[in-house]
């Protein structure tokens, strides 16, 4: 069974990084070594790998990626740290 995984990685300027791969390992490598000059990553080295999750389904891995990369840093921040709880109420628009 092929997995698709979607990671979150911290760089070094405290921002964050989200990405899908089926390969983990080779990606973070990619990453690390500022393979591709242009990249967001690539400027922001050191990278360091704070959260991923693998799914069996690439469309899954996909949707869930959009979905991280629209979320505000303390809404990251709770799903790196399994703060699970707290992401409802991050959803929540202040006004």
């Amino acid at each position: 069974m092929r997995l698709f995984y979607v990671y979150i990685l911290q760089c070094a300027d405290k921002t964050f990084y989200t990405g899908v791969t089926s390969n983990l390992t080779k990606r973070l490598l990619e990453h690390q070594s500022g393979a591709h000059k242009d990249s967001y990553t690539s400027k922001r080295l050191p990278v360091e790998l704070v959260f991923y999750t693998s799914f069996t389904e690439v469309n899954f891995a996909i949707a869930k990626e959009k979905q991280i990369k629209k979320w505000s840093q303390a809404k990251k921040l709770a799903l790196i740290n399994s703060e699970y709880e707290k992401l409802p109420n991050l959803a929540k628009k202040k006004f």
